[in-house]
């Protein structure tokens, strides 16, 4: 075992430690462990996954560059070069008003009795040891919360046995109409506007969900599906569910599959064809744009494509540490890094997964400790809170 091996296993064993917020950081320390498993051949610790909240954000391009947008440009209130492209939170986020701020309310009424037209969110509250705390939340566009009554759903496990929420990143469609759950042997769908459930009979160890527009792709250490989600229908697709960036709906069915993976200088952004998911091409991350000693090191949850943006959590090398908690966005074409935020030292591993974009071209991601859900406009460098204190996983819809 060389001196790199070593580091990684030790790694693993220090995360080990309950992170301050299970949420956030269970997803990435249990993606981190299996490589470490497979690259030095030792039984990995066993671990709580507990993803941070997700969504594809249905949402039109508002990169104002001349390149062929995939929908309507959006044109931006302010000058873009207005921000750098290395950007830091504020040391106090105000909270204006968001209908995304009742996520925090008890439920007041079941699913069954009241379904919604649209789902804005999904909550699943966790206790101070990451176990589920209570019935999955719902927050309707009519600001009501209900509570997810039509279906019990276990957690999630994989081969070794660690245990995950079964909300996690991608469970929500972006139109805020259904949710999908991976479970063992099987994938549960729920029709939101009418409380309806159907079972999806599949093999394996299911794990993670990504809704890709007339399919969702469900997986997990060895496997993924791609389900018709209209007639069920269920296929293999070469594709990782951990790896994949959710598609954005607004780019159509044919849209090529984006993929991200490696670490340091090897980080490459792939993309793949839409229905069969073959490789079309790769290319290394580009992050000449970033000012010394900044470099992306490595990058975890789910990342969210935006016309021809991305954005995803990261790992990074600061002004004042290698290894900071940070949020990149980077252009999906070139795979060139073009706003990166600092998030510093101070705060818990696997802190602030990225959770999608909203309609105004800014990126919803959770920043604890100060937010459980933040704004960061990476054109104005603007942050806001949206909740402050939730203990559990969010999952958002466009």
């Amino acid at each position: 075992m060389n001196e790199q091996e070593l580091r990684q296993l030790l790694t693993v064993s220090v995360e080990d430690v309950l992170p301050s917020q299970p949420a956030a950081a269970g997803w990435e320390r249990a993606r981190r462990t299996r490589r470490t498993r497979r690259a030095v051949g030792v039984v990995a610790l066993a671990v709580l996954l507990v993803g941070g909240g997700t969504v594809a954000a249905l949402r039109p391009p508002a990169d104002p560059t001349p390149a062929p947008p995939v929908g309507p440009t959006v044109t931006p209130t302010v000058d873009p070069s207005h921000a750098g492209p290395v950007q830091k939170p504020p040391a106090e986020l105000t909270f204006p008003p968001d209908p995304l701020a009742r996520l925090g309310d008890p439920a007041s009424v079941p699913l069954s009795e009241r379904p919604v037209q649209r789902a804005l969110a999904l909550f699943q509250p966790l206790d101070e040891e990451g176990r589920e705390d209570g019935p999955v939340r719902v927050l309707g566009n009519d600001g009501v919360v209900r509570s997810l009554d039509v279906v019990t759903l276990a957690p999630t496990r994989d081969a070794s046995g660690n245990e995950a929420a079964a909300l996690k990143p991608g469970v929500l469609s972006p139109d805020g109409r259904s949710a999908a759950f991976a479970q063992t042997k099987e994938l549960i769908m729920v029709d939101l506007t009418t409380a309806a459930v159907r079972r999806i009979p599949l093999d394996g160890y299911l794990e993670l969900v990504v809704w890709a527009h007339d399919r969702v792709l469900v997986g997990g250490d060895d496997r993924t599906y791609a389900v018709d989600r209209v007639t069920g229908a269920a296929s293999t697709i070469d594709v990782s569910t951990w790896e994949l960036i959710a598609p954005d709906p607004a780019a159509g069915r044919e849209a090529p599959l984006i993929d991200m993976y490696g670490e340091g200088t090897g980080l490459k952004l792939r993309s793949r064809t839409a229905r069969e998911g073959e490789i079309r091409s790769e290319q290394l991350i580009d992050r000449s744009a970033l000012p010394s000693p900044y470099q992306v090191n490595e990058f975890y949850g789910r990342g969210w494509l935006h016309g021809e943006r991305l954005a995803r959590a990261a790992w990074i090398t600061s002004s004042e540490i290698d290894g900071a908690e940070g949020a990149a966005v980077l252009d999906a074409r070139t795979g060139a890094v073009l706003h990166l935020l600092d998030l510093g030292r101070d705060r818990s591993k696997g802190c602030c997964v990225v959770l999608g974009w909203d309609n105004k071209g800014a990126v919803l991601l959770r920043l604890e400790p100060a937010a459980a859900l933040a704004r960061w406009h990476p054109e104005t460098g603007e942050i806001t809170g949206i909740v402050r204190d939730l203990r559990g996983v969010i999952a958002l819809a466009g």
